[in-house]
């Protein structure tokens, strides 16, 4: 344990975590024998904790058995403000920062209804500058950002939602197989760095933001950039790549992942 964390080291508050995540993680009732052994404590350790979370209703206890199990209270906590407002917020900043520092514009994308929806955008500081209005929609196959959303979906539903996609669906076989051959290349690299399909005289860098194993990515960061900016002022696209990972980790840090 390093000098920080044994400073500000909360052993109560630790042990009222470590029983809320592994009950969490359980799919039936557990004993107060069974959660201290759980979480490598002694009953008597924890007895104080478990009427403290079952008084504040975070754990139920059940009348019979004296099993206990987790509350919805936890799930009515995470949904008493959108996590798209909250997304917008942690991303405000960062997003400004990173079109200052590149001259460029960007904008933060995310899933929604099968399409692109972009969730905020910050405009660059030049004179002459792409602007997104946020709330648009746009088709999934035709845009960076959705190529990286689906690049990183789950292999399922991924399949699932080309299938149903009326513009991947009008592609001829080989440009389908060359589209998901794409998408691989997406997921290898860990980015996306290409002109724009939609617009002409663009050139897209699109990068994830909360990689979640299998379980897709919460959005997608996307810097469009102007081909006809003056070439004294062009950015190297290393270092634009640089600086957006950069302000894709400062977003993952302030919504905790």
């Amino acid at each position: 344990m390093n000098e920080k964390e044994s400073k500000y080291q909360a052993p109560a508050l630790d042990k009222g975590l470590d029983i809320l995540e592994y009950l969490s993680a359980q799919s039936i009732p557990l004993s107060q024998t069974e959660i201290a052994i759980g979480i490598e404590k002694t009953p008597n350790e924890i007895y104080r904790m478990l009427m403290s979370l079952e008084s504040r209703g975070y754990i139920l206890r059940d009348e019979v058995s004296g099993k206990y199990r987790l509350s919805l209270k936890l799930f009515y906590l995470s949904h008493r403000h959108s996590p798209i407002d909250e997304l917008r917020k942690a991303a405000q900043f960062p997003l400004e920062e990173l079109a200052n520092s590149i001259r460029q514009s960007c904008h933060l994308s995310i899933l929604y209804m099968n399409q692109v929806m972009v969730i905020i955008h910050a405009k660059s500081p030049g004179p002459i500058a792409l602007s997104i209005e946020e709330g648009n929609l746009f088709p999934l196959p035709l845009t960076a950002s959705g190529k990286v959303l689906l690049a990183y979906m789950p292999e399922a539903e991924r399949s699932t939602t080309l299938k149903n996609n009326s513009i991947f669906k009008k592609y001829p076989k080989v440009q389908q197989e060359d589209f998901l051959t794409s998408l691989e290349d997406i997921q290898q690299t860990g980015s996306y760095f290409k002109n724009s399909d939609s617009v002409s005289g663009v050139t897209d860098l699109s990068v994830p933001i909360g990689i979640n194993g299998n379980n897709g990515i919460i959005a997608c960061l996307t810097i469009s950039m102007l081909n006809a900016i003056n070439v004294d002022q062009a950015i190297e696209n290393d270092v634009i790549l640089a600086e957006a990972y950069k302000c894709v980790k400062k977003i993952e840090q302030r919504i905790g992942v």
